[in-house]
């Protein structure tokens, strides 16, 4: 499932508040609300398959507030309609990529070449220390 397609549906379950945002503007800083905040319960995610949704929850934990909500703030630009955009397109990636089965990881082992290499840079840089000391006395 692409973030595209999770934006069009969580689109309508998301609740949106709005804020004055910091940084540059000018005036126009104290006087818009461009900032944009987020809010998507948990529940909304039922349109998932369960075994996503779990793993989503469970990567999603540390964003969850106390009420079960995910939360994102976004103020990247002076747009209120654009931040509101940002913030559904972060928030839809946020899902996608929590759903995301990271690969097997295979052990594997240094080859004999790799292994000799780092010897020899071993010895040559145990040489360079050496030669670093006091001189010996005759």
């Amino acid at each position: 499932m692409t973030w595209q397609e999770i934006a069009e549906i969580i689109r309508p379950r998301c609740q949106l508040t709005f804020a004055r945002a910091g940084g540059p503007g000018g005036q126009n800083v104290n006087k818009v609300a461009s900032k944009v905040v987020l809010r998507l319960p948990l529940a909304a995610l039922a349109f998932l398959p369960a075994e996503s949704r779990r793993m989503a929850e469970a990567r999603l934990a540390n964003r969850v507030t106390a009420e079960g909500e995910i939360v994102l703030s976004v103020q990247d630009t002076r747009d209120q309609g654009r931040n509101r955009e940002i913030a559904l397109q972060r928030m839809a990636e946020l899902i996608a990529r929590s759903m995301v089965v990271p690969r097997a990881r295979r052990k594997t082992t240094p080859s004999r070449a790799a292994r000799e290499a780092r010897l020899r840079s071993k010895k040559v840089r145990a040489s360079h220390k050496r030669l670093r000391g006091r001189a010996e006395e005759e």
